[in-house]
């Protein structure tokens, strides 16, 4: 059966673009008086969460979100800076190491959700019997190429992350910085595992010679590819896939040595008072439900139970090339240490921050 655009369907749901930074209360209607209001963290695109809120507040009459978003590092960080004077009840697509951090510190409320039996083991916590977080589904790295930019500039189409250092692409890449971003977190933790410490930050050297900027946001190097300001953009799939059904000449291209990966987690904060209501938004968030909303942006999911359909132009492949095992306890205890060798060599390269 022929499957809806990605794009349609996403737009249906979705509203105007809202500030990344600002607070986001998406409810379409006033909360009532008795309602039960979640601030819930995320970083997730801002056209996925309408869908989210509205298949929970369906399923959860009393009970209703309001939205905080921004980039993953800087969700992070925001977190960790209200340790002692919380703010949020939940975090809803949050990459894993990240809460694994937040852990660490002492700041998630233990809770396995309904259905816990049903998440792939890679997907949870299984450290202890009682999670503090749990997973939705993947995202990876990819290489966001503009074929018709390429073609002016008569770049060659990259297949492999080494690639990217002939010194032919000199000036025509973008990442994200790892800090601000999960993605390039993500990608930075991937580099060092798949090539190891020495050779991931030789690779780094050698990638920065040709990098033009560090972005803020992980889907941005992909957009500026999509509307051609750079060839070649490092990002993930999910942007690239809707630039791609909206009609840019793009491609995204998985390189052969294999992709850095990361889970879109979920958590609860403990210290909430609102527990009860956090409790059901951890489940659902678990749910085979919200697994087929994850589906319509991603096709590596948490759930055994949910199969997951290729969404329209997404490359096929992805699942095969996950760098696996991905340690991301060994990136969550090393984030720290990682993100300042890497600020160390790289930053003056970053974007000012808005």
């Amino acid at each position: 059966m022929k499957k809806e655009s990605l794009t349609r369907r996403l737009a249906l749901m979705s509203m105007a673009a809202l500030g990344s930074v600002a607070a986001l209360g998406l409810a379409s209607a006033p909360a009532a008086a008795e309602d039960v209001v979640l601030k819930v963290y995320t970083a997730i695109e801002e056209e996925q969460m309408p869908p989210y809120k509205e298949a929970f507040e369906a399923a959860n009459p009393g009970i209703k979100i309001e939205w905080q978003r921004d980039s993953t590092g800087v969700v992070t960080a925001r977190l960790l800076a209200e340790k002692e004077n919380r703010q949020a009840d939940v975090v809803w697509g949050l990459a894993a190491s990240s809460l694994m951090v937040l852990d660490q510190e002492g700041m998630l409320e233990s809770y396995k959700p309904v259905g816990f039996d049903q998440i792939k083991d890679d997907f949870k916590d299984r450290r202890t019997g009682w999670p503090t977080w749990v997973g939705m589904d993947a995202w990876a790295s990819a290489i966001c190429f503009n074929t018709a930019e390429a073609e002016k500039l008569g770049l060659p189409k990259p297949t492999s992350w080494k690639d990217l250092l002939d010194p032919v692409y000199q000036g025509h890449i973008v990442m994200p910085n790892p800090g601000s971003s999960g993605t390039g977190f993500l990608s930075v933790a991937a580099w060092l595992q798949m090539f190891g410490e020495t050779g991931g930050w030789q690779f780094m050297d050698g990638l920065h010679a040709n990098m033009n900027t560090y972005t803020h946001s992980g889907s941005k190097p992909c957009k500026a590819a999509g509307a051609g300001e750079y060839p070649i953009g490092i990002s993930f799939s999910y942007p690239g896939v809707k630039l791609i059904n909206d009609g840019a000449p793009l491609e995204v291209i998985l390189p052969t040595e294999g992709i850095g990966w990361e889970m879109e987690a979920t958590a609860i904060m403990k210290g909430t008072d609102k527990l009860e209501a956090a409790q059901k938004l951890a489940d659902f968030a678990a749910s085979a439900e919200a697994n087929k909303l994850y589906n319509q942006s991603y096709q590596v999911l948490a759930r055994k139970d949910v199969t997951p359909e290729l969404p329209e132009n997404y490359p096929a492949n992805e699942a095969d090339l996950l760098l696996s095992p991905n340690n991301f306890e060994w990136a969550a205890g090393n984030r720290q240490a990682i993100l300042d060798e890497w600020q160390k060599r790289y930053g003056a390269k970053s974007e000012p921050k808005s």
